[in-house]
């Protein structure tokens, strides 16, 4: 448990103390405020939006740990933070029980099993950027689902109590903020072009903050897995929905690679820096492997000696950045696929 915090510049932040009654707990999607400026003393919830981190706090003060109030704000994510929480895409989860375990969960999403090396080659060899960027082809099989149902044997509460505020929130809808309608109006070709129908954020007349936004296909989407679990999702009328929209235009995923798909429990990666115990997440993610000889190489450079944004410390922690990014460019990858040198990249010698 967090004894003391204190968050800046986050509109995003609820603490478990900060909502005091019952009343106060009822979530109002119609009318709430974002917090930039929070200080906290038993714990506290951290998201892209602020209905999401409300409702992952009550869950926290109605008894669930720090993975229920990780899974109930990822779902309700995928329904007020359309542009990056999501179902459909994945992701990797760090966390340290309760126990004194340390777990690390992989639900990165994978290329489809009809992938190929020069899937986003032109006949010459050219790279088509827009291929592998947009579009159906651009999708890997998603793996957010999944991962949540592999850390739900960590949590305390009941998963259909977990996802049931989000199913609310899709079927109800909620008032998106300014700029989310600045969004959705200056993404509307993209989604008239890139959709075989108009998506529920196309709007003819534009969007305007204030708005109410309903997705009701998302709301029977999370309903199906509320009531099946995992196969809700990658097996039966929603796989089959999203094989049916693949194959309207170059996508491969089919209904094997959704059901073939697995979370991962890794191992974590764990290192001491100036006494210190950092717990990160391993490979397929870059960011922990590449974490601990960017810190190694800072350490040489006296970075704390240069002072906060002058010259010389931007310059050191830029070069620090651009060699630790070559390095992840050059060995690493999926450890299912790829062995990198992983030991070498963060021994002393390296650095």
């Amino acid at each position: 448990m967090i004894k003391t915090c204190t968050f800046r510049f986050l509109p995003l932040v609820l603490c478990i103390s900060s909502i005091a009654s019952a009343q106060q707990n009822k979530l109002n999607a119609y009318n709430y405020k974002t917090h930039k400026i929070v200080s906290c003393k038993q714990g506290a919830v951290v998201s892209a939006h602020a209905l999401a981190s409300q409702i992952g706090v009550n869950i926290l003060k109605e008894g669930g740990n720090a993975v229920d109030g990780a899974i109930a704000t990822q779902l309700a994510l995928a329904v007020v933070y359309p542009d990056a929480g999501n179902i459909g895409g994945g992701g990797f989860m760090v966390a340290h029980l309760s126990t004194g375990k340390d777990i690390a969960i992989d639900y990165r999403e994978t290329a489809p099993a009809a992938s190929s090396r020069d899937m986003y080659l032109d006949a010459n060899g050219n790279p088509q950027m827009q291929l592998s960027q947009d579009g159906r082809l651009a999708a890997g099989v998603p793996g957010t689902v999944a991962g949540i149902f592999a850390a739900v044997k960590y949590a305390k509460r009941p998963f259909k109590k977990l996802i049931q505020p989000a199913i609310d929130l899709a079927e109800r809808g909620f008032a998106i903020s300014a700029s989310q309608a600045e969004s959705f109006n200056y993404y509307k070709k993209e989604f008239l072009t890139l959709k075989s129908t108009p998506p529920v954020f196309v709007k003819n007349i534009g969007w305007k903050e204030g708005d109410t936004l309903i997705q009701t296909d998302l709301a029977n989407t999370l309903k199906r897995i509320r009531d099946k679990g995992a196969k809700g999702f990658y097996e039966g009328e929603t796989a089959k929905l999203i094989v049916a929209e693949m194959s309207k235009g170059q996508g491969i995923i089919t209904e094997d690679d959704l059901k073939n798909y697995k979370a991962r429990e890794r191992e974590p990666v764990v290192f001491q820096y100036r006494g210190n115990t950092i717990i990160t997440m391993p490979l397929p993610s870059s960011g922990g492997s590449i974490l601990e000889p960017r810190l190694k190489m800072w350490d040489r450079k006296s970075l704390g000696d240069m002072k906060f944004e002058t010259g010389r410390s931007v310059q050191q922690m830029t070069e620090v950045k651009r060699r630790a990014y070559a390095a992840r460019a050059k060995f690493l990858g999926d450890p299912d696929l790829v062995k990198g040198p992983v030991k070498t990249l963060v021994s002393d010698g390296y650095r």
